[in-house]
């Protein structure tokens, strides 16, 4: 996962607002979105070569994502999967304790996770190790830390805001849009992460297109008012193509438990 755009208590009809774009290599063996089997509890796509999943949400509400932080990868001894915190989020019943983050953040690469349920969401930093909780409003998280303002977070960000307060009714095809920005910024304004002007240009746009390494799929979230769920994912193929498109609707419980503090998953 490359780059998520939230709004919360933003929009007078839906609470809680994710777009989401999943930036990998376009080799890399990916199973669309779907309610994992046997429970089916959990929604979210697949990443057939760790097992893991890059952003997803549970039939209670509860959701993550994880976004890689751009910065010097540790050795290449085999270390843990990121995409496997997702799933223990969503299948943990409870939230991850930032203290069991804190003591683990080491068995994985660099990392932002996104956790949470409604508008109760977090955000913890493996570099960093600290858990921040989103306040209301709109927050662009991508590959360093959360609200940094790279160029293609501030515009997002914005274009989210701008977005939401041109119109009541909120159309899941103008969030995909949104996600499908591909301009460029210039030069001068690209941060300095240490991966080269070739690979910053690359990765500069809120939508990479490019044959081997790019955005592979958008999924947008919406939550109402109600507690009805609506999920979309769209996927991509190296030339900016559109595959296929899922989309899911479900409604949450009439009455969720009381958030607890944390849970040790592992």
């Amino acid at each position: 996962m490359c780059i998520l755009f939230i709004a919360l208590n933003a929009h007078p009809q839906y609470p809680l607002i994710i777009c989401a774009n999943r930036d990998e290599f376009h080799h890399r063996p990916t199973a669309p979105a779907q309610f994992w089997p046997p429970e089916r509890n959990m929604l979210a796509g697949k990443d057939l070569q760790a097992g893991g999943t890059w952003f997803g949400v549970n039939t209670q509400g509860q959701l993550a994502g994880v976004t890689n932080l751009r910065v010097a990868q540790k050795n290449q001894e085999p270390m843990r999967s990121r995409g496997e915190l997702v799933i223990q989020a969503l299948n943990s019943g409870s939230l991850i304790c930032p203290n069991w983050l804190v003591e683990h953040a080491q068995d994985y690469q660099p990392f932002n996770l996104v956790f949470g349920q409604g508008t109760n969401l977090y955000c913890f930093n493996s570099i960093r190790r600290e858990t921040v909780k989103l306040t209301q409003g709109f927050h662009a998280i991508s590959n360093g830390a959360m609200d940094d303002v790279w160029p293609k977070m501030a515009k997002g960000q914005r274009s989210l805001e701008a977005l939401i307060q041109q119109s009541a009714q909120l159309e899941v095809e103008s969030l995909i849009k949104l996600m499908q920005d591909d301009s460029q910024p210039q030069d001068n304004e690209l941060p300095d992460t240490g991966v080269g002007l070739e690979w910053k240009r690359r990765l500069a746009a809120i939508y990479i297109r490019h044959p081997d390494y790019g955005t592979r799929s958008t999924s947008i979230l919406l939550q109402n008012a109600q507690g009805e769920i609506q999920f979309t994912e769209v996927r991509y193929d190296g030339k900016g193509r559109r595959l296929g498109q899922q989309d899911f609707h479900f409604t949450l419980p009439p009455q969720l438990p009381p958030e607890p503090d944390c849970l040790v998953v592992f």
